[in-house]
């Protein structure tokens, strides 16, 4: 007896991946890959075929489209359905209908109920529906029809739907209907609600776009000029090749709203003003005549400037958060890599008791140093909570400068910075704590030393007079640009161009020194005229009359005792039989020449007293144009240089001798405190050949010597 092959053979449009029928698409993929016989569905060829034709129209349909098929209604869909579904899908392919759409199941479910008992089709236009595809609740609109499919025996199977998600147009002209209804009915109430809304509403009419009305908040945005009546790009040309031209073209084109965030707007004042910067949230609503047609658009928006700045200023802070943490690691490295280095050195057995003792000084020193760096941070969190508490007392301005100099002397003297100190002949008698205000100046005077190049010339002058006490702390140095002037007071802010000088800092000196003035009652500002053309600091001070100051003198007390200075701690010692230059190398122990180079004598000194004990030839440089001229004559072994060195930094002093014949192969090692993934890659672009992060541990740093001129 014949067979009836229709009803058992997969139908053409169900064929595998070589087939004409099952399209190459992402959902004809879902189902290549899903094992029928464990579903519901069970194996293919037992399928009718009715739901062989209706998958086959579904899968290579490009309009939106989908399968119930059996009692749980298991949902086979098209690519051009994935939208709809969104987080649902793939996990939605071949699982029960009620189990994906469970948040509205009260509206498509008793359909589905319909077609599938009764075989009464639906049909549904514009309709609510809230669902939760993305992973929130959204209101979305619809139009769909549920269609039965039959089975092979007459009996329903399942249903087969086409749909539109309608939400962009739905939206967009319930929008439009309510402006056109409300401008219709109430063109006063319009008015009035233009002149009144939070946000600036303007109404443009025909393709020239003219102002037909402007509230007070939109004429406040382009400056209060005249521009009702005339059409906008005319009334307002700065507005010109700024993008909203084209985007009112396109709208009105289209008659399809356009809805911007955080817009960039750059508008004048008044004709001929420069362009000042500004964000706006818009919306352009096409506005329609009874026909249908667009004969104008409905600007609304909000001028959200402080908003944008506000979030940029978070963003920036964050940023400058980062790049205090990296400042800060590289600041607690370098102390910590000359301490790690004497430690090595005092435990050697080769070290004699000259050698131990100098470095116990070294860590002794590096200590304090880094104890310093702590403080300052605790007087920031201080500050920042309201628990620095300032020890009010009568001073004497002069004991506060001394006090102060005694700070920084040492570093302006080490650079040769000329100090030029004018103060009132008449002693200033004021009511501080002297300790934070000694403080507050040898900040000043030391950040002057640091970014001012050697030899430069720092100022500080004193003004009394009108209960008032100005000190200005001026310099030759490295200046500000005008960005820097608004910035460099807060917290973790860092001139770009001092970031790599070799002093370093943590970003939060000059914060500081605001807030202690501030703590005073007084008032820190900025002055430069621009990069490589010096800075000026200026602190003002309330002077107390004569009688408050005798009376906080009469019950003052015990002074507060000084901190400690760089003054106070022990002046450096040179390290036992190191090698300073090429002096001294040809006469050093017999082993390989290593040219070591850095700015922080003690790590100089610790690390070649290390490297000589190891039985190495050592050669110092302290800043990079002395290593250069080292590397040139002596053509050391190996050359482990520091970055952050003034002169030549350790990158170009790496350039530089790997484009030389002589250093070409030379191997480099750069040993310093910044260890970010992105320092190693600077590094290695460099032409460093290892970049190793401080402290080094000393048999690392043996290991790798040893290693790299072994070869």
């Amino acid at each position: 007896m014949e067979t009836d092959q229709s009803s058992t053979s997969p139908s053409i449009l169900l064929q595998d991946a070589d087939g004409p029928g099952l399209p190459a698409t992402e959902a004809g993929q879902l189902f290549r890959t899903i094992d029928w016989n464990t579903t519901p569905l069970g194996p293919q060829d037992a399928w009718p075929q009715s739901l062989r034709i209706a998958l086959g129209v579904c899968l290579n349909s490009r309009f939106p489209m989908f399968v119930w098929w059996g009692p749980s209604l298991v949902n086979l869909y098209n690519d051009a359905y994935i939208p709809v579904l969104g987080k649902r899908h793939p996990t939605a392919f071949g699982r029960p209908a009620r189990e994906t759409w469970a948040d509205i199941w009260d509206v498509v479910g008793p359909q589905a109920e319909q077609v599938m008992l009764e075989g009464r089709p639906t049909w549904n236009q514009d309709v609510l529906l809230v669902m939760e595809r993305n992973g929130y609740p959204e209101d979305t609109y619809f139009t769909w029809s549920y269609s039965p499919i039959y089975d092979d025996d007459g009996s329903i199977g399942g249903l087969f739907c086409a749909c539109q998600e309608e939400t962009a147009r739905v939206v967009a002209e319930r929008e439009r209907d309510r402006l056109i209804r409300q401008a219709q009915d109430a063109m006063q109430t319009l008015k009035t609600w233009f002149d009144q809304a939070p946000g600036f509403v303007a109404l443009l009419k025909g393709p020239d776009f003219v102002f037909d009305m402007v509230n007070d908040a939109y004429l406040q945005l382009v400056g209060h000029r005249g521009i009702e009546g005339r059409p906008a790009f005319e009334a307002l040309p700065d507005l010109r090749n700024q993008g909203y031209e084209e985007l009112l073209q396109r709208v009105y084109v289209s008659g399809e709203p356009f809805i911007g965030r955080g817009l960039r707007l750059q508008v004048q004042e008044s004709p001929g003003d420069d362009l000042r910067e500004r964000y706006v949230d818009l919306i352009y609503q096409p506005v329609r005549n009874t026909d249908g047609a667009v004969t104008g658009i409905f600007a609304q928006g909000h001028d959200v400037t402080e908003q944008v700045l506000a979030v940029n200023a978070l963003k920036e802070a964050d940023q400058r958060k980062d790049e205090f943490l990296a400042t800060l690691a590289h600041e607690l490295r370098n102390p910590l890599a000359p301490i790690r280095q004497a430690v090595a050195v005092a435990k050697s057995p080769a070290a004699d008791e000259a050698r131990t003792a100098w470095a116990l000084a070294v860590i002794d020193r590096q200590v304090s140093h880094m104890a310093v760096l702590l403080e300052d941070l605790l007087d920031v969190s201080r500050i920042s909570r309201g628990r620095l508490h300032l020890r009010m007392q009568g001073v004497v301005l002069a004991e506060v400068v001394q006090a102060a100099l005694e700070a920084v002397q040492p570093m302006i003297d080490a650079k040769g910075h000329h100090l030029a100190i004018a103060l009132p002949e008449q002693p200033v008698r004021l009511v501080a704590d002297p300790v934070r205000l000694a403080q507050v100046l040898s900040n000043l005077l030391s950040n002057a030393a640091k970014y001012t190049d050697a030899g430069g010339r720092i100022t500080l002058e004193a003004h009394a007079g009108e209960g008032c006490l100005t000190l200005r702390v001026q310099d030759t140095g490295i200046g500000l640009s005008i960005d820097s002037q608004d910035e460099i007071f807060e917290m973790f802010s860092q001139v770009a161009s001092a970031l790599h000088r070799s002093e370093g800092g943590l970003g939060i000196g000059l914060a500081l020194t605001k807030g202690i003035v501030e703590l005073h009652g007084g008032s820190l500002r900025v002055h430069s005229e621009g990069l490589g053309h010096g800075s000026v600091f200026t602190v003002s001070l309330p002077l107390p009359a004569a009688e408050a100051v005798e009376a906080v003198e009469g019950g003052a007390g015990a002074a507060h005792p000084q901190p400690t200075t760089p003054a106070d701690t022990p002046a450096p010692t040179q390290a036992p039989a190191a090698s300073d230059g090429v002096e001294g190398a040809e006469s050093a122990a017999e082993g390989t020449l290593v040219l070591v180079a850095d700015d922080n004598a003690d790590a100089l000194d610790s690390l070649a007293a290390l490297l000589e004990l190891n039985g190495h030839r050592v050669v110092k440089a302290r800043d990079g144009r002395e290593a250069l001229e080292i590397a040139r004559r002596v053509r050391p072994r190996v050359a482990i240089l520091d970055i952050g060195m003034p002169d030549l930094s350790g990158f170009e002093v790496a350039r530089q001798i790997r484009a030389s014949a002589w250093g070409a192969t030379m191997p480099l090692v750069a040993l310093t405190g910044w260890g970010q993934p992105e320092d190693a890659r600077a590094a290695l672009d460099a032409g460093f050949t290892h970049h190793l992060t401080k402290p080094v541990a000393p048999a690392v740093l043996g290991s790798l010597v040893r290693a790299v001129t072994a070869n």
